[in-house]
């Protein structure tokens, strides 16, 4: 399923830019990607592009050609070919099987409505948590409540065709895995805590892959030695570190940078028309110039 590198990755340094194909770049893709791009060219490595495009109901054919065509305008040149997620389901297909035969994941069988009803009704958070938890894809904490279901009852009810999600038991997993640890450029040494999200989603009916289970084996696949992306994302690198661990893959060193927002504090987002690449193309404003904007937006 994976390249013959086993546990260590190669010497040569592999950054990559990895945006779904839902819209238009903004100045906040090209924030990161310039620097995944800057941090390989100036350490001799390789720079590689992966489209995020498992989500048939809100990715366009029309938004990919734009981000390849934004990325070329602004200079930055990748490897091919670029690896497009849906032409690799079975990677993810496989990486889920070897969890249930590890007996890590669980199908759950609750309705979005009734997760947030289960959260209302409890006494208190799972885990602890402040009222109102989030994990770090911004749902509801999961209060476990297919976690403990008998065996029989999960056999019947997917053969019944009952749509259901799998999950990851973060408790099981991390007892397994015991104290667990990743490098962040910035941040140094981190100790994992994913069980601060509770049991999030790995695949659902339809969608045969989640974030965290993709960009895991993903990023295994192509490689990648330093994984550059915005610090709205550092919380999730608890659980990745995690799935890293159960599936036997590496962990590479992250560099979580600052996010970019507007006047209002507000960050940059798909929705934002006048500051996409493409907008300003059609404006006139220079490549390096576009860069250059970016500064005036950083957050701290």
């Amino acid at each position: 399923m994976f390249p013959a590198i086993a546990r260590d990755f190669v010497a040569v340094l592999i950054t990559r830019f990895a945006p779904s194909p839902t819209g238009l770049l903004h100045l906040g893709h090209v924030f990161s990607a310039w620097q995944a791009w800057s941090l390989a060219m100036a350490r001799g490595g390789r720079f590689l592009l992966r489209l995020e495009d498992t989500d048939t109901g809100r990715c366009r054919r029309e938004f990919e050609q734009a981000i390849l065509e934004d990325l070329a305008w602004l200079g930055l040149k990748w490897e091919e070919p670029v690896l497009r997620q849906s032409a690799h389901v079975e990677r993810y297909r496989a990486a889920l099987a070897r969890l249930q035969k590890l007996d890590l994941v669980y199908p759950c069988f609750c309705t979005r409505s009734e997760v947030r009803r289960e959260i209302e009704a409890a006494a208190s958070a799972p885990h602890g948590l402040p009222e109102g938890a989030r994990d770090p894809m911004g749902s509801p904490i999961y209060p476990g409540t297919c976690r403990n279901l008998p065996k029989a009852e999960r056999t019947s009810r997917i053969k019944r065709g009952d749509a259901h999600a799998w999950r990851l038991d973060s408790a099981l997993a991390a007892e397994r895995s015991g104290i667990l640890t990743w490098e962040d450029e910035k941040a140094g040494v981190v100790t994992a805590e994913p069980l601060t999200f509770g049991d999030v989603v790995l695949a659902r009916k339809g969608t045969p892959t989640s974030y965290h289970l993709a960009v895991v084996v993903d990023d295994a696949f192509q490689e990648i030695s330093l994984v550059v992306r915005g610090d709205d994302l550092f919380a999730a690198t608890h659980i990745h570190r995690l799935l890293q661990a159960v599936l036997g893959l590496p962990s590479p060193v992250y560099s979580h940078h600052p996010l970019l927002v507007d006047a209002q504090g507000r960050r940059f987002a798909k929705r934002d028309k006048d500051l996409t690449i493409r907008a300003l193309r059609e404006s006139g404003v220079a490549p390096v110039d576009v860069v250059a904007m970016t500064a005036n937006y950083l957050d701290g």
